[in-house]
């Protein structure tokens, strides 16, 4: 755990899953330099905690996150250029690179309100689940700026073109259920569900072999932006690598529960590594 107390974050660590809160409510949790820098720190510690399998985003109060605190990361920041350059690059670090390519399985478990920059480390989780109530939105236009930072990036990378032009050139919000109708969150359930099903699919998650559920993640993360023999060849050198990497030897266990004791059912059950 970061060395100084969490001052925006709550940290809550259960069975497995590891629940970080933005915990300025009064903001909406908004991202202000101090969340930025401790959510990087953070993050960066959690990716050897052998406690943490599973990495739960969520927000205190009726917030997922407003995005960007506009006084203190724009206005204050306006006048320490030192500042401003460490917030955005922090911010760019853990909730663009660090997120998305962990090793650590991320599930955003979004509770309420979701705005302009919170759509970057929205989209960068591996999976997102939303209350059908939390409300979205693109709302920069409104008040005479582009989606800024990675956001238009990481809204075409996740969304239709179509449907990223009409929120961002109109403004409008949307809701929990649109929200998965559009792909941007894996799927919808009623508010008072939300917890419950996050637990749920984070168990899901846990009982994949953590190596094997690390290179799948960042395989298919990474062969989304290459040309076709590209991502063969990636996929060749990432399948050699995952071979040395994962000591429970789940491979091999699992073509021997396949073919030679034809115990594996593909589909049904997860393969598990000899010292799961």
């Amino acid at each position: 755990m970061p060395q100084k107390p969490l001052t925006t974050l709550t940290v809550e660590k259960t069975e497995g899953i590891t629940w970080i809160t933005f915990n300025r409510p009064e903001k909406r949790n908004a991202f202000n330099p101090t969340l930025i820098f401790e959510m990087e720190e953070l993050l960066l510690e959690l990716e050897t905690d052998d406690e943490t399998k599973v990495i739960v985003l969520t927000g205190a109060g009726n917030s997922w996150s407003a995005g960007m605190d506009l006084k203190e990361f724009f206005r204050e920041a306006d006048e320490s250029p030192a500042l401003r350059y460490r917030s955005f690059s922090s911010f760019e670090r853990w909730a663009g690179e660090v997120l998305s390519m962990s090793r650590k399985p991320s599930i955003a478990m979004v509770n309420g309100y979701c705005f302009g920059g919170a759509f970057i480390p929205l989209c960068s989780c591996d999976l997102a689940i939303a209350a059908e109530d939390a409300v979205f939105g693109l709302s920069e236009i409104n008040w005479g700026v582009i989606p800024g930072g990675a956001v238009a990036k990481v809204i075409t990378d996740t969304m239709d073109i179509r449907d990223a032009l009409y929120y961002a050139m109109t403004g409008k919000t949307f809701d929990g259920k649109r929200a998965a109708e559009l792909k941007l969150v894996t799927y919808a359930v009623p508010r008072e569900k939300l917890r419950e099903e996050t637990i749920l699919l984070a168990r899901q998650l846990m009982e994949k072999n953590p190596t094997v559920l690390a290179f799948t993640k960042q395989a298919i993360k990474t062969v989304r932006h290459l040309s076709h023999s590209d991502a063969l060849e990636y996929l060749g050198a990432k399948s050699m690598a995952l071979r040395f990497a994962d000591r429970a030897g789940t491979r091999d266990e699992g073509i021997r529960k396949f073919i030679d004791e034809k115990e594996f059912r593909p589909g049904f059950e997860p393969v598990k590594g000899k010292d799961r």
